[in-house]
């Protein structure tokens, strides 16, 4: 259990380094592109990217299967629109709060609403050592995110609250998936909740932004997105929910920002604040306390 325990760990941070390439991505897309449209087709392209890697098991020999319990059903939706409403909910608040902003809380409030749900549902809230883990790695997250001079910015509060609501969606997400896939396979579930996440998020996205368009290099860079940074991301996540708890998987998401780090270093050379470099030494730390009290929990 201990070495499983692990295992499931550096899949997450193997996915929150796939999750950290998405900002960097996003750079090289076309002004014009419509946030919306990109968090919708990312989802709609992992969707069958999930059903082309079940197919590719069946003839391998394997027999993943497509059918999930009659009781499942219920949980697929709600994880489905918790993915549709954390993207949507997300790219609205960081338009109206800003990226530095927005970012911090959306990404930051996750682990925090992840702890507290896990506690009411449960009734086994995370170790008081795992609260201290994460609340290092999400001051760290902020500091890495925020630029210089971040005391004069104001927020819309109705951005905040939308990024508050992408926090908590994505929590209860996690969640809901871990319960999934603890007794259907990580492939079907995700192939099943992200299916439903499209369904929801593409007429939520004409709405707002009408049809879209992009030239062939904008369509690259979301097929980019949607195969690698969400579809292998979130196959190895669903995965690691098999061996450790919800609320640590959203905590060690948070290696995201390390990766849009070292990528904002040597892809686009920004120059971050020294606090950037303190935030980086918190983040670290903070995963490092998660991990040890997974290992220790799993004893």
């Amino acid at each position: 259990m201990k070495n499983a325990s692990i295992v499931g760990a550096c899949m997450v941070l193997a996915a929150a380094a796939l999750w950290g390439t998405t900002g960097t991505a996003q750079t090289f897309m076309p002004a014009h592109t419509s946030p919306y449209w990109v968090g919708t087709l990312r989802m709609a392209i992992a969707t069958l990217f999930f059903a082309a890697f079940i197919a590719w098991r069946r003839r391998g020999g394997d027999r993943p299967t497509l059918a999930l319990p009659a009781t499942a059903w219920r949980w697929v939706l709600l994880a489905g629109l918790c993915m549709a409403g954390y993207n949507l909910s997300f790219f609205a608040g960081v338009k109206a709060t800003g990226i530095a902003i927005g970012t911090a809380v959306a990404v930051g409030s996750g682990p925090a609403w992840a702890g507290l749900l896990q506690s009411l549902v449960s009734r086994r809230p995370p170790a008081p050592v795992w609260w201290v883990g994460t609340l290092l790695a999400i001051g760290g997250g902020c500091l890495m995110v925020m630029p210089a001079g971040a005391a004069g910015l104001q927020a819309e509060p109705a951005g905040l609250a939308l990024c508050l609501a992408s926090g908590f969606c994505y929590a209860v997400y996690t969640l809901v998936s871990q319960r999934l896939v603890r007794h259907s396979p990580p492939a079907t579930v995700t192939l099943w909740v992200f299916g439903v996440a499209s369904a929801a998020a593409i007429p939520v996205a004409f709405l707002l932004s009408g049809p879209f368009t992009a030239p062939p290099s904008g369509w690259a860079i979301v097929a980019y997105l949607g195969l690698v940074s969400t579809g292998v991301s979130y196959l190895l996540f669903s995965h690691a929910l098999r061996h450790i708890s919800g609320a640590s998987g959203v905590t060690l998401a948070l290696a995201e920002p390390v990766t849009a780090f070292a990528l904002a270093l040597l892809v686009v050379h920004e120059r971050p604040a020294p606090a950037a470099f303190a935030g980086l030494a918190m983040v670290l730390a903070g995963l490092v306390v998660v991990v040890w009290t997974e290992a220790r929990s799993a004893r």
